[in-house]
């Protein structure tokens, strides 16, 4: 008999932000390239998943909480042609993409995705008392559950954690 392992849930919006809960239309504060005496920023709003840690989120220790966006996998396919190819999509799903991590669709009813591609590559930070507010404003929201939402985490981890060597060793030949 195979256990089932559910991979969203739905949260009522003031339920406490928890790692893994997705947030839609999120605004993030984007600063000029360049420093001038005006500085004008923009505001992208970007569909985005909770990357702080449950703990650190429920105990209330942050002032900012870091976001990263989440695209869907068509979209995404537009940034390059190996995201289009059955290689690429592998590639995803295996975790052999660094700076990205893909999640299961959902076909929970009012909260159906296609296969969401996560973005490390882009962190940012949103003030945790905005984020309530938000969040609650929103309403009920995805939440991505265990052991996935630690996958997605250690995923994260992984990314942040390299190394680059200024020697390596050679290949072997």
């Amino acid at each position: 008999m195979t256990k089932e392992y559910p991979w969203y849930d739905i949260v009522n919006g003031k339920e406490d932000l928890m790692q893994g809960d997705f947030i839609k239309e999120c605004p993030v504060v984007m600063p000029p390239s360049e420093i001038s005496d005006e500085l004008d920023v923009e505001i992208i709003k970007y569909d985005v998943v909770i990357m702080s840690q449950s703990c650190d989120l429920v105990q209330r220790k942050l002032d900012l909480v870091l976001v990263c966006p989440v695209w869907p996998l068509s979209e995404f396919e537009n940034r390059s042609d190996f995201f289009r190819s059955r290689r690429g999509k592998e590639a995803l799903r295996q975790g052999n993409v660094p700076g990205y991590h893909l999640l299961n669709k959902s076909d929970i009813k009012g909260f159906e995705t296609e296969y969401l591609v996560v973005d490390f590559r882009s962190v940012y930070s949103v003030p945790f008392n905005f984020l309530i507010d938000l969040a609650k404003r929103r309403g009920k929201r995805l939440r991505l559950l265990p052991p996935y939402r630690e996958h997605l985490s250690q995923a994260f981890a992984r990314f942040f954690m390299r190394v680059g060597l200024p020697v390596d060793i050679p290949p072997f030949k």
